[in-house]
């Protein structure tokens, strides 16, 4: 009985630990499922990570638009509108017609824009799932600071002191997106209607990659303007155009395919062009912020008018609160253009071997000796003929320049690289020829106290980062204002720098300021300031020795009543002595005395000899002044006057000096 209890206590026992087994299997089976699964989802997160991937130029701007100036929806605004006026302006000077530039930002509201796209607004449901909502427990805090904030206002106000406006109420959240209809409209070269796909739908394309000076160099522009619509509202850009003398216009409505950096056309026609009109007009619907960006927008468009005094600008702001809407005309001021950048030949100095391999692949020259004469500047024929000489015992001025090998393009560049070569018309930056501008001004009205710097690059105003650009730092550090009579706290001074070139180094592609790590362009801005100073400086020192002069007949005006009256006195106790008593006078004093007793000569004539004297002194001072530092002609026009032809009667009156003829 034991036994079969045994046997049987052995086998139940048995059969009770069978589950935990089964239970302990599947677990290190399911356990062994996880790591292979970990196992094959790392193998394909590396498989994925090693393989090759591509991205189209449309897509890397697009994910890096910081770098062309689409920081947030304020600082896109601006962009945007700038990148369209300064199209603009190059289409009118490329064909030198006088720029009129008409901008117009409109904004949208939100519920107009859902009707745009034809979403329906909703209500919300969920108060607290948002953002800018506000708890009771806040909303008390708020209005406890706010009665606070008005309690303290209005003790200042019983005291006599100033009264602060009360602050506007600051609810956390992001706010509701704004959106703004930007539209630019010139009367440029217009775009050719085949090409206004490609010119607007595709990144890193345009014709402002010659070598000249133009506002644009990277080929972003309005396409950048076109991704970010895109990115925050994902419509379309909207295209009229048409050129001088064509019947029609081009209308085209596009958008990019960001991935493939190709323009998908959704409209593209001819309509009849009625007016004859030549020129582009953009339209681009994009999320902005027109409140933090404002003064920004409006101080660019004064300064673009300053330096281009040739173009007229109208800029209008639009919005359904009749209070925002904003109008300024910024008119034309002269009718004077300046002659159109010519494209130039590249210095050999500021060539590389990919640019070598180019020119190569692209000249219409056959040997070394035409190549070198022809696609570079500043390279005579008997330059190239030196240089050739130099290459080595390869090279011959008969050589085909399509044969050369990598080695010989290479002895080449290093060449280009050591030897000597003339500048190109203007100061010289990697082989870039640049023109600095510079004007200083004193005083004015509307202007901080302080050194006011207003800086230019290819007539493009910079308004960001003006810290770190190169006409700032110069201003600041490189300049000794005092040792040219100008205080640099107190007064109002207006530094204005504009740089010109092919090759602006701008740092980044939002074209927002010039570095200061540039030798050439540091040296060149500074010397460009100081020639202003001095200039400056010499108008200042006249100025101040003409207050001198005023001030020092203004004290002597002052002392002359005193010095009338105690003449007078003096005079007066001399005439009233008697005889005896009178010492003996000259004859021309015995008769002044007797002026004084008959009241001839009085306290008045006194003064007025003395003023009449005062008068001329000063007048002596100022000719001897005149003469002895040059007195600078003002502009003479000149005067025609008709020939007389038959007889006349005249008569003539003659002095020592001239001959006056009166013809009756």
């Amino acid at each position: 009985m034991e036994d079969d209890a045994g046997d049987g206590a052995a086998s139940g026992g048995t059969k009770r630990k069978a589950p935990a087994a089964s239970a302990a299997a599947k677990e290190k089976a399911a356990g062994k499922g996880k790591a292979a699964t970990k196992a094959a989802a790392a193998w394909a997160t590396a498989k994925e990570s090693s393989l090759l991937k591509q991205k189209s130029p449309a897509e890397f701007f697009a994910e890096n638009k910081n770098i062309a100036g689409f920081d947030n929806p304020g600082k896109s605004l601006y962009t945007t509108m700038r990148e369209l006026v300064e199209n603009a302006l190059d289409s009118a000077e490329s064909i030198s017609e006088l720029p009129d530039i008409e901008i117009i930002i409109e904004e949208i509201t939100k519920s107009k824009f859902n009707t745009m796209i034809g979403l329906v607004d909703r209500e919300r449901i969920d108060e607290e799932l948002y953002d800018d909502f506000e708890s009771a427990k806040a909303r008390e805090k708020r209005l406890a600071k706010e009665a606070r904030f008005q309690e303290t206002q209005a003790k200042n106000a019983a005291l006599g002191k100033k009264v602060k406006e009360a602050p506007a109420a600051r609810v956390k959240g992001r706010g509701e997106a704004a959106f703004f209809r930007v539209t630019c409209k010139d009367n440029g070269r217009g775009m050719p209607h085949d090409d206004i796909p490609n010119m607007l739908g595709r990144v890193l394309s345009g014709t402002k990659y010659g070598l000249r000076q133009t506002r644009g160099k990277f080929g972003l522009g309005a396409k950048m303007a076109l991704i970010w619509s895109k990115m925050s509202t994902g419509l379309p850009i909207e295209i009229k155009s048409s050129m001088k003398g064509q019947s029609f216009i081009s209308f085209c409505r596009l958008d990019i395919d960001i991935h493939k950096n190709v323009p998908h056309v959704h409209l593209h026609e001819k309509r009849e062009n009625k007016d004859r009109w030549h020129g582009a007009e953009l339209q681009v619907i994009i999320e902005g912020n027109w409140t933090t960006h404002r003064s920004k927008i409006l101080h660019y468009m004064r300064q673009m008018a300053v330096i281009t005094p040739y173009a007229q600008f109208l800029f209008r702001f639009l919005s359904d609160s009749p209070d925002k809407n904003l109008t300024i005309r910024f008119a034309r001021r002269t009718d004077v253009m300046p002659p159109i950048p010519l494209q130039t030949k590249h210095h050999p100095s500021a060539v590389d071997l990919l640019l070598i391999k180019r020119l190569i692949s692209e000249t219409t020259k056959q040997n070394l000796l035409q190549f070198l004469q022809h696609e570079f500047v500043n390279i005579s024929k008997s330059h190239a003929e030196r240089l050739i000489g130099e290459m080595g015992p390869d090279f011959s001025a008969k050589t085909t320049v399509k044969s050369l090998t990598s080695q010989q393009l290479v002895r080449i560049h290093q060449l280009f690289r050591q030897a000597k070569f003339d500048d190109p018309s203007g100061n010289v930056f990697e082989g870039h020829p640049f023109i600095v501008e510079a004007g200083i001004s004193i005083g004015g009205k509307d202007v901080k106290h302080g050194l006011n710097i207003f800086r230019y690059a290819n007539r493009i105003p910079l308004l960001f980062e003006q810290g770190a650009d190169v006409i700032t730092r110069t201003a600041l550090k490189r300049i000794n204002w005092s040792s040219y009579k100008i205080n640099q706290q107190q007064d109002k001074i207006g530094v204005f720098v504009s740089i010109v070139s092919t090759k602006i180094p701008f740092k980044g592609t939002g074209k927002e300021y010039i570095g200061d790590d540039i030798t050439e362009i540091a040296s060149a801005v500074q010397s460009a300031l100081k020639q202003c100073c001095l200039q400056l400086k010499s108008k200042i020192v006249k100025k101040l020795q003409a207050r001198e002069r005023q001030d020092r007949k203004r004290n002597l005006n002052r002392y002359i009543p005193d010095v009338a009256r105690a003449v007078m006195e003096t005079l007066g106790e001399i005439a009233d002595e008697s005889p005896p008593k009178r010492p003996r006078y000259d004859k021309e004093d015995e008769e002044l005395l007797e002026k004084v007793n008959s009241q001839e000569v009085t306290e008045m004539t006194f003064r007025d000899c003395l003023t009449q004297h005062v008068e001329q002194v000063d007048y002596e001072m100022a000719l001897e002044y005149a003469m002895q530092s040059g007195v600078s002609e003002e502009p003479r026009e000149a005067l025609y006057l008709n020939s007389l032809e038959g007889s006349y009667k005249f008569i003539d009156f003659q002095s020592p000096v001239f001959v006056f003829r009166f013809i009756p």
